[in-house]
């Protein structure tokens, strides 16, 4: 592990545990001050003091940089990583490392924190074989939702990164309007390897208005997931919602039948579906997309949390989309326009 590695595994194991912003950035700060130096400068400049003295560097980032020098994991990220693991089951780690991806992810295009680049950089320490850059459509103008030229403008900078660790999938969270359409122009939806397709508005509509939009978004060829259905939040700086009312029969006979993934959306705050929800649509026969709605670095590591819930759940590894290989994936996503 480099000095560089453990600050970012750091930051972002803090970041996943809602730590205070200020907490995440010391590591950040720390990350990016040595960022280019070689393993040999790092060691000469702790040898004579001028690491310590180096703007960002506090004495937790200089003892964190200092042990995995050493070539030993900095002993404040192994006690990060047994209290995360404190939290998980057998069974919820073992699906965990079937997961080979994650479908819902944001960037700072549109409400996320950070570059693309960053979440890439995270989801390369975590193992992930490829996520997918899933901005908001233009509808959601509070979350800054990508138009088709900036949209278009995002996928000229995924096809400049295509070359790295982490496979970068091109794609959108989509806004599923009031008559049940998809907030994007077909002809873009048409270029993206996955599209999410959730509601962000009139969520407290009646059952048969709700029901419509989702049977809407299950009938257009472009959507792979229905991303958190009930858009319930259960705690969180954002308080509670009481989850959407639908004909969850007629919404998860549709999705099983068009093979669109049912989300299980990891997030502490959301945790949806609830767990009725997944149970009545694992018996229905839909596939289901675990993944983090990530919209910061350390919130890729809240795939485990959804890892719990599917494991507890019984839902076979091979039913969840994010299991499988990329190319099997694509082949999925792609296979209906």
């Amino acid at each position: 592990m480099t000095p560089h590695d453990a600050l970012a595994e750091i930051a972002f194991r803090l970041e996943r545990d809602r730590a205070e912003p200020f907490r995440i950035q010391a590591f950040r700060r720390a990350a990016a001050a040595i960022e280019g130096l070689t393993e040999d400068d790092l060691r000469s400049r702790a040898a004579d003091g001028r690491l310590g003295r180096t703007k960002g560097i506090g004495g937790r980032s200089l003892e964190v940089i200092t042990q995995a020098l050493g070539g030993a994991v900095p002993d404040y990220l192994q006690r990060l990583r047994a209290e995360a693991d404190a939290d998980s089951t057998p069974e919820g780690r073992t699906l965990l490392a079937a997961l080979r991806g994650d479908l819902h992810t944001h960037s700072e295009w549109s409400d996320g924190t950070t570059p693309i680049e960053a979440m890439a950089d995270a989801a390369r320490l975590l193992g992930r074989e490829y996520i997918a850059v899933t901005d908001h459509s233009p509808n959601l103008t509070v979350a800054n939702g990508l138009s088709a030229d900036r949209l278009t403008q995002q996928l000229d900078l995924l096809d400049r990164m295509r070359d790295g660790a982490v496979r970068l999938l091109p794609g959108i969270e989509v806004d599923v309007l009031e008559d049940g359409t998809l907030d994007q122009e077909p002809a873009m939806l048409d270029r993206l390897d996955v599209v999410v397709a959730s509601l962000h508005s009139r969520l407290r509509a009646d059952r048969s208005e709700i029901t419509a939009r989702l049977l809407g978004a299950i009938a257009d060829p472009h959507t792979n997931v229905l991303g958190h259905i009930t858009g319930r939040l259960v705690e969180g700086r954002r308080g509670t919602r009481p989850q959407s009312a639908l004909d969850s029969a007629r919404v998860f006979a549709a999705a099983a039948e068009a093979r669109v993934a049912i989300e299980i959306n990891s997030r502490p705050e959301r945790q949806d579906p609830p767990d009725d929800l997944i149970a009545e649509a694992l018996e229905a026969g839909c596939l289901f997309s675990i993944d983090t709605d990530a919209h910061a670095p350390g919130h890729l590591d809240f795939l485990g949390l959804g890892a719990e819930r599917a494991a507890a759940a019984g839902i076979p590894p091979e039913r969840i989309v994010t299991t499988w290989p990329v190319e099997d994936l694509l082949a999925w996503t792609h296979r209906r326009h």
